[in-house]
């Protein structure tokens, strides 16, 4: 009996083989060993693996036991069945743990590339990931977008709203134009007192062909445009200059602003959508340009200086003068008199423009909008007060005192370019007030330095001594940039002086 039983039980260890296996083994084994019977295999298997972080293939082993039972679901035939991703197996039963020294080959495939992000399983939850991020992004940047559009209109509809307040509509709701032209509806509508009906220069806004850009200053670019035919002047405003444009267009509308020598006021408006504002002042167009830019191209004689000078004067003079009534007009002062806001007309004469900083004043209410910063306007040009902060901006007297020196400055420039005698004797070239003390473009400090401290003034060549009209004008320049603004001259002062030398000059010719 124990000879018999020894037999079994070592033909029932020749059934039985042990194989390496790896991982969780059958029993809760762990990295050990599992157990094969007849029939069984122990197998090695090699997968293809895509490593994330180095970006590249990696093969992982598996290895293990494979029952008799399961042989047909893994074939141990090398290659398997072909798979987006390589697998391989490898099977044997010689020995104990035979699998462990098996080395299954994949095949190499006819492409060879990095297995798509898409093809790994734990890859899925990193893809819900970006496309939830980038849902979320877009939805976020439309929603921004929408309040952003939306904020635009309103902005652009408190800007009207704000400009109907200030100038309240008193005519019918006009929105074609008769024919006629410019000059008609100005003197139809010069009753008012401050320009054309709020809805017909909307109007005329909205009719504007733009022609070509003409010139770029400090708060915008103007263009030479077209209404009707009828050449006009544009002024766009940059859209950081939104104050400007309201002070000017403020001032325009003013009753009884009009005036020859002031550039003519046709319409203002504002033009946009929700994504952009655009802020016209729509003015005659005058084709000989600014002061500055005539004179570097003409020289002037005695009479046509004069023409000019009490053109400039007279323009001041209106603008610096309350006119009192029911409707009456205040008082301004400019606060950015030079060369380059004067314009010059066909017939000779000038037009001042550029009212961005400019302030009202009226005596029964002693009321001046003064900005807070009392340096105003050019710095070339800036009266000696202004320069050294000595000014009261709360005094309106202080403000047209300086445009008095601005104004003295300008004449230097046009005096200059004058000829004398016998025209024999030629103009000096064109040159800016202080332009043998300071750059180009001068600091405060520079121009502080030169007419404060220094207390410089332009220089007055010795042959204007020979013609009435640069005599004149000399004596009335040395009062107006005098250190003291109350020994200057007012702007009606020099008017009447001008006015009386012209009266004077004609006699003579007859």
């Amino acid at each position: 009996m124990s000879k018999r039983k020894n037999r079994n039980m070592r033909a029932k260890k020749q059934n039985v083989r042990k194989c390496y296996c790896e991982g969780k083994c059958p029993n809760d084994m762990i990295n050990g060993t599992c157990e094969i019977k007849q029939g069984g295999q122990c197998f090695t298997a090699v997968e293809e693996v895509w490593d994330p972080e180095s970006r590249s293939v990696e093969y992982e082993y598996t290895y293990g036991c494979l029952p008799d039972d399961e042989r047909g679901f893994m074939q141990c035939k090398g290659h398997l069945v072909p798979h987006q991703r390589g697998k391989s197996i490898e099977c044997c039963d010689g020995y104990d743990q035979c699998n462990k020294d098996l080395k299954p080959h994949i095949e190499e495939r006819t492409t060879t590339q990095a297995p798509s992000i898409l093809d790994q399983g734990d890859s899925v939850p990193y893809i819900v990931f970006l496309a939830s991020v980038t849902v979320c992004i877009t939805v976020f940047l439309l929603v921004i977008a929408c309040v952003y559009l939306r904020y635009r209109k309103k902005e652009d509809q408190r800007k009207r709203q704000y400009y109907i307040k200030r100038y309240p509509e008193r005519y019918p709701n006009v929105e074609i134009l008769p024919n006629g032209t410019l000059a008609n509806f100005i003197e139809q509508s010069s009753g008012s007192g401050s320009g054309l009906p709020l809805l017909v220069q909307r109007t005329i806004a909205k009719q504007i062909q733009m022609v070509h850009s003409i010139g770029k200053g400090r708060y915008g670019e103007v263009w030479l445009a077209r209404w009707r035919g009828e050449r006009v002047a544009v002024k766009v405003f940059f859209t950081t200059e939104e104050q400007s444009w309201f002070r000017e267009t403020e001032i325009y509308q003013t009753v009884l602003m009009r005036h020859d020598n002031i550039l003519g006021f046709i319409a203002a408006d504002i033009k946009g959508t929700g994504s952009w504002t655009q802020m016209l002042l729509i003015t005659d167009y005058h084709e000989h340009g600014s002061l500055y830019d005539y004179l570097q191209n003409h020289v002037l004689d005695p009479s046509s200086l004069l023409v000019m000078a009490l053109s400039m004067a007279s323009g001041l003079s209106h603008l610096h003068t309350e006119i009192f009534g029911t409707r009456g007009k205040p008082a301004i002062a400019h606060r950015d008199v030079k060369s380059k806001n004067i314009l010059v007309k066909r017939n000779g004469e000038c037009a001042i423009a550029d009212f961005g900083l400019s302030v009202k004043y009226l005596s029964d209410t002693n009321e001046i909008d003064v900005p807070p910063n009392e340096r105003s306007g050019t710095k070339r040009y800036m009266s000696p007060e202004m320069l050294d902060k000595s000014i009261n901006i709360n005094s309106f007297e202080a403000h047209k005192m300086a445009d008095m020196y601005s104004l003295a400055l300008v004449f230097w420039e046009m005096a200059r370019r004058c000829v004398t005698g016998d025209k024999i004797t030629t103009a000096d070239d064109y040159a800016l007030p202080y332009y043998d003390c300071v750059g180009s473009d001068p600091s405060f400090e520079d121009m502080l330095q030169v007419v404060c401290v220094k207390k410089i003034r332009p220089q007055i060549p010795l042959r204007w001594e020979s013609e009435d009209v640069l005599q004149t004008l000399a004596k009335i320049m040395q009062e107006c940039w005098h250190s003291n603004p109350a020994v200057r001259l007012t702007a009606l002062r020099v008017k009447k002086t001008l006015s009386k030398l012209n009266t004077d000059t004609t006699i003579k010719i007859v």
